[in-house]
């Protein structure tokens, strides 16, 4: 195990990313549920959730036997950022909103996108597909907690949150046809991904409802 948790932390980027988004979403999950009173088991499954569900998704639309259930380390980073968040809430009073897990939410969206991006290309999907399972990879876990939170996925109806995951999946698989390594791509994947959600949260962004658009007759 020891060996298997080196190699995820110093490893290629998808180790890497896979690591970060672990980490950064287990421990935004948890806020969510700590802010909702949830018990520990629920904070622990709420936070688990929101960090496996779309990795979980994105092997099985590849044919892979997800990595959660193929090793250790990946539930063990899973719960180093449920620990993480449990701490926080005991300094913070609201976990949920404060800076640093609004930072954590938005890299892990870069981290969970990149990796997504990086099994997609390895996989031999289209370009669509690419930006799909990154996608998918990148807020698949978040729409899962917003459920288990009984709330309707926040992704569908408010915030400029999917769409970053769709540019920086765009941006991985551009950086790829130009001919940048897997590793610049990944990069800019992640740079584009994180930099855009920062903008977003800093200027509030959203994109427009057909109501918003005056699309519908009154």
């Amino acid at each position: 195990m020891g060996q298997d948790l080196i190699a995820a932390l110093f490893g290629d980027p998808f180790a890497v990313m896979n690591t970060i988004g672990l980490i950064a979403f287990a421990l935004v999950g948890s806020s969510k549920a700590i802010r909702e009173e949830f018990d520990l088991l629920g904070i622990t499954i709420v936070g688990l959730a929101m960090a496996f569900a779309g990795g979980a998704t994105r092997d099985l639309l590849v044919t892979r036997v997800p990595l959660a259930l193929q090793s250790p380390v990946e539930i063990s980073l899973g719960l180093f950022g449920v620990g993480l968040a449990i701490a926080l809430s005991v300094v913070l009073s609201e976990p949920d909103t404060h800076p640093i897990s609004l930072v954590a939410d938005a890299i892990g969206l870069a981290a969970f996108t990149t990796t997504g991006a990086i099994v997609a290309t390895e996989a031999g999907v289209s370009a669509f597909g690419v930006v799909a399972i990154a996608t998918i990879n990148a807020v698949g876990g978040g729409a899962l907690a917003d459920i288990l939170l009984d709330r309707a996925p926040f992704i569908l109806f408010e915030d400029f949150y999917a769409s970053c995951a769709v540019l920086g999946g765009s941006a991985y698989f551009v950086a790829g046809v130009v001919g940048a390594s897997g590793g610049t791509a990944a990069g800019i994947c992640a740079v584009v991904t994180v930099l855009t959600r920062l903008v977003a949260v800093t200027y509030d962004w959203h994109l427009p409802s057909i109501q918003d658009l005056g699309l519908l007759k009154r």
